[in-house]
């Protein structure tokens, strides 16, 4: 609870021990139903296959750039990300299959403890699977469990719904737009924020971990119980 100090104003909590936290690094993390590999341009060929098939576009559309056309035009792709220094990118690798998606960590402050997932971006075979929970899951347990981060962010263009419904399901805070925040592709863009916190991460991880539980599906693959904090 904030506190008075000794010119009568309110302080927030004291934050006992803390320290800057180590910067995210490009490592293996591995899960039930899926790997999170270093992005690198040996991932390019599996991308452009699962990403940029006929009707993929709208994957696009709420992305600073259009598929790329060819295998070489998402090698460039590739490497201009892997270029940006503030991206940590990640290739989301389903178990025993090739590349089906990209997410980076961004907007990393060790000195504060707080980091983003963002570029989030879903082959039509991975949407609305295991695979692709457990992808944001990982990323979070390593931030908070590992790295001892205090604050996980996810932003998305507020007319994004899907984005919006996903930061909601995987127990994310909606916390307010930012008006005229971004001109993407000639267009305006406000941007949803939304958080956990690390004193919420318990309850979000014990959620995630019971619906990604085998156990939860039947054998059809369907889910008994939906995913809920």
């Amino acid at each position: 609870m904030p506190e008075e100090n000794g010119f009568g104003q309110l302080v927030g909590d004291v934050v006992a021990g803390w320290g800057p936290r180590p910067r995210p690094e490009p490592i293996v993390l591995t899960g039930r139903y899926v790997t999170l590999e270093p992005l690198g341009t040996t991932h390019a060929a599996a991308l452009y296959d699962a990403l940029c098939n006929p009707g993929d576009q709208q994957l696009w559309t709420y992305r600073p750039t259009d598929p790329p056309a060819d295998v070489p035009a998402m090698v460039d792709l590739v490497e201009q990300t892997l270029a940006a220094p503030e991206l940590v990118t990640f290739a989301l690798v389903p178990t025993g299959q090739a590349a089906q998606g990209i997410a980076s960590y961004t907007r990393i402050d060790p000195g504060t403890g707080q980091v983003e997932i963002a570029g989030v971006l879903y082959a039509r075979t991975l949407q609305r699977t295991r695979a692709a929970t457990e992808a944001i899951h990982l990323s979070l347990r390593h931030a908070f469990d590992d790295l001892g981060y205090r604050r996980f962010e996810w932003k998305c263009d507020s007319l994004n719904e899907p984005s919006r419904r996903a930061a909601a399901r995987l127990g994310f805070t909606y916390e307010g737009r930012f008006r005229n925040h971004m001109v993407t592709k000639g267009r305006n863009r406000d941007t949803d924020w939304f958080s956990i916190t690390d004193a919420e991460w318990p309850e979000v991880r014990a959620a995630h971990e019971r619906w990604l539980d085998p156990a939860n599906f039947d054998e059809g693959g369907r889910q008994l119980t939906a995913l809920r904090r």
